[in-house]
């Protein structure tokens, strides 16, 4: 099962990223945002960083790379896809997930641990998540403040597309909308993240909850066989 982990110029988790899929049983390989071809992924991952420095709006510049292409169709056959943190904006930008990503409420950069709960435990993305369990990760963004219209907040929970909240003490770290941390496509194949599972996926690093969620996912699209 190999997992593709695209790298932008700016891109700063994606060794992050290739380490912590590997560990959850995937072949992982590095795509270069200039490579159209995704080389056989199974599933795709979009890593944290400033892709292309954030210089215009965070992934407003990363999804007119060529790989974009390659992921939109990858989706759009079924594939999975996650993106992390930038790659989050990056899926936004492109569409390839609903809302927007805004500057913190705070109007400064949040790093540090939250709590998140799980909304849901039946997606290639949290299948191995136990039940009622939530989830500590860490995170890093000056943009994370996730944004939509209350009548498409209102159409997005009730198909179930929030699928995690920030929860617990540590509470919403940057304004999102209804305390939002995580969100599906409509086929339930993409997954918008803004904590960093792949800095949550050794005991050492201070949690390793990311790993339910990277192990869901290569456990997923090895059983789902779509590949590009």
């Amino acid at each position: 099962m190999r997992a593709g982990v695209v790298i932008f110029p700016g891109s700063n988790c994606d060794r992050d990223a290739l380490h912590a899929v590997a560990l959850a049983g995937a072949d992982a390989i590095p795509l270069w945002h200039e490579d159209p071809d995704l080389h056989g992924a199974d599933l795709v991952i979009l890593p944290g960083g400033f892709s292309y420095g954030d210089y215009l709006r965070a992934g407003a510049l990363a999804r007119f790379s060529p790989v974009m292409r390659a992921v939109a169709e990858h989706a759009a056959a079924g594939g999975l896809v996650l993106g992390i943190c930038n790659g989050f904006q990056v899926l936004a930008e492109a569409g390839l997930v609903p809302g927007v990503l805004l500057r913190n409420a705070s109007l400064r950069f949040e790093h540090g641990w939250v709590r998140l709960a799980v909304e849901r435990r039946d997606t290639p993305f949290t299948a191995l998540v136990p039940d009622g369990r939530t989830l500590r990760m860490p995170i890093a963004h000056g943009e994370g403040c996730y944004h939509l219209p209350d009548a498409e907040l209102d159409a997005l929970e009730a198909r179930g597309g929030v699928l995690f909240r920030y929860a617990g003490p540590e509470g919403n770290p940057n304004g999102s909308a209804r305390d939002i941390a995580g969100v599906l496509d409509a086929r339930g194949r993409v997954c918008g993240l803004m904590p960093h599972p792949e800095r949550a996926a050794e005991s050492i690093l201070g949690s390793d909850d990311g790993m339910l969620l990277l192990r869901s996912l290569v456990t997923s699209a090895a059983a789902s066989g779509v590949a590009r």
